[in-house]
């Protein structure tokens, strides 16, 4: 049996609150694909941790004392970026939401999630796809659509060429440059003139707007 278990999802958990990270354990442990492989309850100590100990999914608590869960997340996705990074937080804001991803964070779950919700937003990020949970999505679609009714937002896409509507998912997916390239048998100066053209028509001055951008207008896939 626990040769089997070996083989599941190995998870570490980071709160700075025990009474959380052993429930969440519980839940975790009595998973049959999964298995808590460690703890922690602050971000520099799962950093190393997790250097450590490599496991394929990082379930972590944004605001912790020392280092945070964003500033742990970087740190995470730089040093091991076969581990993902999952954050479970009470924080619902935009903003932090898009500073975890730009971390290199795969999944952004609250903690009013239930039980279904977390194990498959880990099966999600296992795999190798972003979750997003869903009343942040749905906050994403009401904040374009009262923006579409209040006139300030438009169909800025249409400036796009057709190439470009092209790049434009792929670049928010985060793949580099050399990536698209060859997924659009292109070169990637081109790929490079691209980006900046949509940049550009679009607005847009970072990475974390252009995924912003596309996750209001659906142009990226979220479970």
């Amino acid at each position: 049996m626990a040769e089997e278990r070996a083989k599941g999802i190995r998870v570490f958990l980071v709160d700075d609150h025990v009474v959380v990270r052993r429930g969440i354990a519980r839940i975790v442990q009595g998973e049959d694909d999964m298995e808590v492989v460690g703890e922690a309850g602050d971000g520099g100590e799962a950093v190393q941790a997790v250097l450590r100990l490599r496991p394929d999914v990082v379930l972590m608590d944004i605001g912790m004392p020392t280092v945070s869960g964003i500033d742990a997340a970087r740190q995470i996705h730089e040093a091991v970026p076969d581990s993902r990074v999952l954050m479970l937080t009470v924080y619902d804001q935009e903003d932090i939401l898009f500073r975890a991803l730009q971390a290199g964070a795969s999944g952004y779950v609250l903690k009013g999630a239930t039980v279904d919700e977390v194990l498959r937003a880990i099966r999600t990020v296992y795999a190798g796809e972003v979750f997003i949970h869903p009343s942040m999505t749905a906050k994403l679609v009401r904040d374009y659509l009262n923006r579409l009714q209040s006139g300030d937002a438009q169909d800025e896409s249409a400036k796009l060429s057709a190439r470009e509507r092209e790049v434009l998912p792929l670049l928010a997916e985060g793949l580099a440059n050399q990536e698209i390239a060859q997924r659009l048998h292109i070169s990637p100066y081109t790929v490079q003139t691209y980006c900046q053209r949509i940049m550009e028509k679009l607005d847009l001055h970072s990475r974390t707007e252009l995924l912003k951008y596309a996750l209001r207008k659906g142009l990226i896939r979220l479970e």
